[in-house]
């Protein structure tokens, strides 16, 4: 079995369509437009909610991937020291749309770009829950198939209008920066949980409540309660700000309790150290 593609999958390379009447079958890219993640997970997006067809299909395609080093540096060295690699940062891709209404003259092209830019507002669906996100996209074109992303950009460009000043051809470039990914890991022999978002607590919160919004199983506060080190959950102060953690890894959590209660010891306390000082840095953070 070879290894999951880094950024593009290619799942007909080499084969082409033909249509009714023998010739090639043309294509057209498009972005899928999805609702965020209902759960928190980074590789399963939420249901469809649209889709934008390419006019014209691109010309060019622009993918690009790093990876981040660091190197350390001791004052009166003459060289740097070695690097050492943190790990990949998340693929990019760019791309053009061009969109033309010169034979129609009516607002299509206005309507597409408002479109594209509405992908980086959030959501009507995600904003009435309390978790504004823009929706999550996915570049397709054929067999080509890219990463599940979001749109960190988009660039219009009015270059034709009508008499009566209607824009009607437009020039987009539109960035997408990749969106799954495995989160840093926070003290992996103590079983702590990894923080996808942050909630500060109003008056008349409390874990179960929140567990219940959050993952739709109210007997996930304790989860919430082991990673903010949580002794009372009946006394929450208003304004404190609580890390969330990822759905994936409330599994692995539970499962790691469960082992170190047969071994007589107390889940509750092992990595509750590293756990607030995670918090009291959020939390400074969070006071700028």
């Amino acid at each position: 079995m070879g290894s999951p593609p880094v950024a593009m999958e290619a799942t007909t390379a080499g084969k082409t369509t033909l249509g009714a009447n023998g010739r090639p079958k043309l294509e057209h890219a498009y972005l899928l437009l999805h609702e965020p993640s209902p759960d928190g997970t980074l590789s399963k997006p939420g249901p469809q909610i649209g889709k934008i067809v390419f006019q014209f299909n691109p010309t060019e395609l622009s993918v690009s991937k790093a990876s981040s080093w660091e190197r350390e540096t001791g004052t009166g060295n003459k060289k740097s020291g070695p690097p050492q690699y943190k790990g990949p940062l998340p693929s990019k891709l760019s791309l053009e749309m061009f969109f033309d209404a010169s034979d129609t003259q009516d607002n299509s092209v206005v309507k597409s770009v408002e479109q594209l830019l509405s992908c980086c507002v959030p959501t009507v669906a995600s904003h009435q829950k309390d978790k504004g996100s823009p929706p999550w996209v996915l570049f397709r074109w054929g067999g080509l198939t890219g990463f599940l992303a979001y749109v960190s950009s988009v660039t219009a460009k009015y270059t034709l209008f009508a008499p009566s000043g209607l824009p009607i051809r437009a020039i987009c470039t539109v960035a997408l920066e990749e969106i799954a990914g495995e989160a840093p890991r926070q003290n992996p022999t103590s079983g702590g949980l990894v923080p996808r978002r942050v909630h500060v607590l109003v008056e008349g919160d409390n874990l179960a409540m929140l567990a219940y919004r959050e993952y739709g199983d109210a007997a996930r506060w304790r989860a919430v309660a082991d990673l903010n080190g949580i002794d009372d959950p009946m006394r929450l102060r208003p304004g404190r700000t609580l890390l969330l953690p990822a759905v994936e890894d409330l599994g692995r959590t539970d499962a790691a309790r469960d082992s170190r209660h047969e071994l007589g010891r107390d889940p509750e306390r092992e990595g509750l150290e590293s756990r607030r000082s995670i918090l009291q840095a959020l939390a400074v953070d969070h006071a700028r």
